[in-house]
């Protein structure tokens, strides 16, 4: 089987990711190709965050821009503005973060939640079911739940 290549915002429109992020209060900020990307937690070409921004790169994957700007939409506000590279070490947090991004994932034109699951898997995400798909398919409930519970789940539709 062919590796797979990730998805990154160089193949989608950078205006589709912003206008989805700005739905949060978030900004999207452009980092020139083969900057250093600021509030990168896991490097380049990986978004970082800073406050309520996300940056990233043309090479930047799609899942890491959302996953990313999902991290600052499930902090509380009055950390939100706190957060620099590192947003959280909750793994509720984490758990919601993931389960939003896949749902998110529809709402940008040429991404779609099958394809962002792929690429999660792709990149390295671990499941206890072995797979992204798996993991929100059968075994998210308290990410589900965590989320309904502050109104999160209602913002995405």
């Amino acid at each position: 089987m062919a590796e797979l290549l990730l998805l990154t915002l160089a193949d989608i429109d950078w205006n589709d990711a912003e206008a989805l992020l700005a739905r949060y209060g978030l900004a999207l900020e452009r980092v020139a190709d083969g900057a250093p990307i600021p509030g990168s937690y896991w490097g380049e070409p990986e978004a970082g965050v800073i406050g309520a921004a996300v940056y990233a790169r043309g090479d930047t994957p799609v899942h890491s821009l959302l996953h990313e700007a999902c991290h600052l939409v499930v902090a509380p506000a009055e950390r939100r503005a706190t957060i620099h590279t590192d947003a959280s070490d909750s793994q509720d947090e984490e758990d919601a973060t993931c389960y939003l991004q896949i749902l998110l994932a529809d709402y940008l034109p040429g991404v779609g939640s099958t394809r962002l699951m792929d690429d999660m898997d792709a990149w390295g995400y671990t499941f206890r079911l072995g797979s992204a798909r798996a993991w929100f398919e059968r075994d998210a409930e308290d990410a589900r739940a965590w989320l309904a519970g502050r109104g999160l789940l209602a913002s995405v539709a």
